[in-house]
This record gives C-alpha cells, structure tokens and sequence, in this order.
C-alpha cells in the first residue's frame, strides 16, 4: 500500500493526452476545446449530436452519513468507474467540481483519493477550467443590474426591503453573510442590507447543472426572482433584461469538461451544487451526454443518501427524465462505528458493539434508497485497520436488508480492487426491474411534499413551520410553482437537523426557518435548523497548509 499523499500520487500520474481519452468516446480533435494537455471541454456540437443515441445504465453512488472519519464517496466512484473498465464494460465517470470554500477549509478537494483519483488533480481542486469564476461573474452581473436599476430611477418599483437576489464568491466567508450595501452617499445608490452565499449555493449554479441547452439556460436565468413590489407581486431578472448577458458569460461553463482517472478512463467533471443547500449533482447535460457515450455511466450525489441521493431522485432524475439502474451506498466500518458512538481517536480499534449500534445508519440508507424503486449494493471500503469480524458484521447486516455488501479496496489498488464490486453493480443494474420512482408526485402540495421527505427520509415526527412560511408556500402555488419539486437544507451530519444525533435518531422535528423560491432552477429550497447558505473556515483552516514547494509544485491539497 502506497504512503504518499493523494496529491504526490496525482503529480507522479503518467497522463495521455486528453485528445487520446477524448478518442476512447469516439470524440474527434476537432470537438474537443483543449486547455492545456490534459483537459477539455466537450463542444456543443457532441452534446447535442448523440441525442439520438440508446442510453447506457446509470448508477448512483451515494452514501451514509458523513464523519469527520472520511466515507470516500468520490473515491468510490472512480474506483468503481475504474473497475468496471477493467472487467470489460465500457464506463465512464461523471462527478462535481470542486468548491475552492472548502478546498481552503477543512472538507479538502473533490477529485477521489489514493490510487483511485481524477487528475490533474490540483487543477480541478482550484481554478480548473474557470467554471465557477463565470458562474460568480453572472450572478454578480444580475446583482450589479438590479442595484443600478434601483439608482437610475427604479422604473420597475422594486420595493428595496424585499430584493432577494443576494451576492455570491466561492470562498467560505462568514463576514460576509450580512451586509450594508451603498453605504457612501447619494452617489453609491440607496443602502440596503443583504448578503453573500458561496457561488455553489447560487441559483446560476443550480440553473448550469439542470439546464439542457444554451437557450433552457436562457430562459431558466430569465425566470430568475430577484425582488418583489409593494404589492408583492415579483420581478424577474428578464424584467432587469439581464438573461442574455448571462448566457453569454456562462456559454463555454456551459460546456462538460473531458478529463481523466489514474487509469486514464474518462470522466466528465462538471457543475458543482452543495449538496446540503442546493441539490448536489453534477450536471444534466455531462450525464446525459456520458449515457450517450458509454455502456456504463458512473455519477455521485453529495454527502449521505438523506441529502444527495434524495434530491438526486427528486429534483435531477425527474427534471431531466433520468432513470437510475442501479445505487451504490458507501460505508466504512470507520464511520459506522463513529455512528455508534466512538470517539475519533478510538476508531483505530475493534469495536463490534458500537459498530452493531453504527449499522442502523447504514440500514436506513438502504431503506430510504429502496424506496426509490432502484437496486442497492453497499460498497465497503476498506481501511487497513479494518478488522475481519468487523467487515463481516457490516456484510451480514447488509444481508439482512436483502443487499450485497462487497468489500472495495480501490484505494489502496486503484481499479483492481474494485473489480468485486463492479462485478456487483453489473449484476444488480443488469437486473433492474424498472420500478424506479420519484417519492412525491409533483402536484402534492408544496408543504407535503417538505413533510413527505422529512417524516420518510429523515423519520422525523413533525415539521414545524409557522403561519409565514405556510402562506408563503400557498401564494407560490396560487402563482403556478406549486408542482416544483422540493429542496431540503439541513445539516449532512444527521438525519435530524441537530448535527450530534448520529446514528439513526427517531422522534425528531424537522423546523423549517426559511422557504425560497428558485424559480428559474425549479424548485423550492426549504432551509431547516441552523443551516447556513455562507460557511466560515474552521479554526485551523486548510489554506495554513498549503503553498508551493522549492519546485513551485502545489503541496498541502488533499
């Protein structure tokens, strides 16, 4: 087993070409937009060129419960997309981009890890190929257009108190997450408060990774609500005429970027929505185009299956008319334990009885993902410490959901030791029965539908939301949103919204702090506890770590 560094394992990778992994697809030169030699993006004319074509099977990989004791969930998926390559199939991988918020905070990157990586993996952990910047650009264009329609005579009526169209920069800032703008004087405009999101919490970030085409782009910006009236009724940014200048901005993010595994197989790695405040998928238009191009499509949803996979049925698959055929929910017996109680520092340690406790989290995760219609295998991964006994326990409780838990070791072997487990996926995707399922119909009303994934996915008992936020949901139904699907914001740490219930808690309320109207992504974000749409930096952040080396190589990102 190899003792670098994910990121000295990433630099030694002896990459081809990205006109040679474009090739594997049957993507010519010509329709690749290189950036440098080893990543691209993929023309338009290939995403809309294979329409046509039969779609391969798509697996979901997903997740318990997250730990500060890692789950390795990206890890997974590569490894897994690696290992179905090597057991014949044709497979490709699909994942997000990484947040530079949480690459300097404590989260770290967003590329797999150890031998089952993507690379280059420091370039896709920072500016990559710009995405994010033309995402923060467009949104703060839109907010830019508003204060300035404000200043020149306000022809529109936004009422000033009620602008909901806030600023976004992807960096975790705390400071930021209430502000005074236009302070100054007659010249600066009109002071209001607002305030700042991280760019992967902005509805332009949402908007990239559902959108079809540039004109589905188009018109989704334009359908953006950015402020009200006295009278309450809204104003679109297409009222602001700002769509078009977006669209602009946004027209090559709008792009899926081409890179490679360690194995050099090819993965799409575009669009990058948080999982806890948005809806955690990468985008639309890379996974229908990778369903177009290989047997096999590989994709992840961002932190456990209450939080990812959820909103990866709910919101993706019913908006662009997706069809899992198979969910991998990957467990560490690391993360069990620490679900059954364990301190960090003892997980080093066999622990049968906490890791017995541990288990129900995992169980629960089945569950919830059954009920979706869709097959599951747990993938295992493994740690060195990993006892016998203690895999053999995960296996047998697994078993007695009436699923396989099969043992991946990809990590430590890349593609190799996930051959068991992608021998596991086939069976199960190769078996689907096509009874896959969204949880909720899309006229139930919107605050059933907030009830329905609290009370089935979180096992809540109430939802408490006041009088406020009830009639706000009903005058967005009596405006025509009411058949939008919803978005959860609550912690990824537990199924309640108090982040030290690990495990699985029960007799729990879920409270419901604030609703949003995200017209133009589709759906309504319902904000639960202390969940916050700005993140800070831990107190030993990261970035203290990382620099450059006497050989200006990057050192520090894991």
């Amino acid at each position: 087993m190899s003792q670098k560094s994910d990121i000295e394992i990433a630099r030694a990778a002896a990459k081809k070409p990205i006109f040679e992994i474009g090739a594997k697809l049957g993507i010519a030169a010509q329709d690749l937009i290189p950036y440098g030699h080893d990543k691209a993006k993929v023309s338009q004319a290939v995403t809309q060129g294979v329409k046509d074509r039969q779609d391969g099977k798509l697996i979901l990989v997903t997740a318990v419960s997250p730990t500060p004791a890692g789950e390795g969930k990206t890890t997974t998926t590569v490894g897994l997309g690696d290992g179905l390559n090597r057991i014949g199939k044709q497979a490709m991988i699909c994942i997000r981009e990484a947040s530079l918020g949480p690459n300097f905070g404590m989260k770290g990157g967003a590329a797999g890890g150890g031998h089952a990586q993507v690379v280059p993996m420091d370039d896709m952990n920072l500016h990559f190929t710009g995405d994010f910047h033309a995402i923060t650009s467009a949104h703060s264009l839109l907010s830019a257009m508003i204060d300035n329609h404000i200043y020149w005579g306000n022809v529109l009526e936004i009422d000033t108190r009620r602008v909901v169209w806030r600023r976004v920069v992807d960096m975790n800032d705390r400071a930021l997450r209430q502000i005074t703008a236009s302070l100054g004087g007659v010249s600066n405009g009109f002071p209001r408060e607002t305030g700042f999101d991280i760019t992967v919490a902005s509805e332009v970030m949402a908007i990239l990774c559902l959108a079809r085409d540039l004109s589905d782009l188009e018109e989704r910006l334009g359908n953006i609500i950015v402020a009200y009236r006295r009278d309450k009724t809204p104003i679109f940014a297409r009222d602001i005429k700002a769509q078009g200048a977006m669209t602009v901005l946004l027209k090559d993010a709008m792009q899926p970027n081409l890179v490679q595994t360690l194995e050099h197989n090819p993965a799409f790695v575009h669009g990058g929505p948080f999982a806890n405040i948005a809806h955690g998928c990468n985008s639309v238009i890379a996974t229908k185009t990778a369903l177009k191009l290989a047997d096999y499509v590989v994709t992840e949803a961002g932190f456990g299956a209450d939080l990812g996979a959820e909103k990866f049925m709910n919101i993706k698959c019913r908006k662009a008319g997706l069809s899992p055929s198979a969910v991998v929910v990957v467990a560490t017996v690391r993360a069990l334990k620490m679900n059954g109680g364990v301190a960090k520092d003892d997980l080093e340690q066999e622990n049968l009885a906490a890791l017995q406790v541990g288990c129900a989290n995992l169980g629960r995760h089945i569950e919830n993902v059954q009920s979706f219609g869709v097959p599951v295998v747990v993938a295992i991964n493994h740690f060195v410490a990993d006892t016998d006994a203690e895999v053999e326990l995960v296996q047998s409780y697994a078993q007695g959901h009436g699923v396989a838990a099969v043992v991946s070791r990809h990590w430590a072997e890349g593609g190799a030791g996930a051959e068991d487990l992608a021998h596991a996926v086939v069976a199960a995707a190769d078996a689907e029965s096509d009874q896959f399922a969204p949880l909720y119909p899309n006229e139930m009303p919107l605050h059933e539908k907030i009830e329905t994934v609290a009370k089935r996915i979180y096992r809540a008992d109430e939802v408490q939301m006041d009088a406020t936020i009830r009639n706000q949901l009903k005058e967005w139904e009596a405006a025509g949103y009411g058949e939008l699907p919803v978005c959860m914001a609550k912690t990824q740490y537990s199924f309640s919204t108090d982040p030290s219930q690990r495990g699985a808690p029960t007799g729990h309320s879920v409270p419901v702090r604030e609703v949003r109207l995200s017209a133009g992504a589709g759906f309504v974000v319902a904000i639960c506890g202390e969940i916050m749409t700005m993140p800070g930096l831990p107190r030993v952040p990261a970035a203290e770590t990382i620099g450059l080396n006497d050989k200006g190589d990057i050192e520090g990102l894991f």
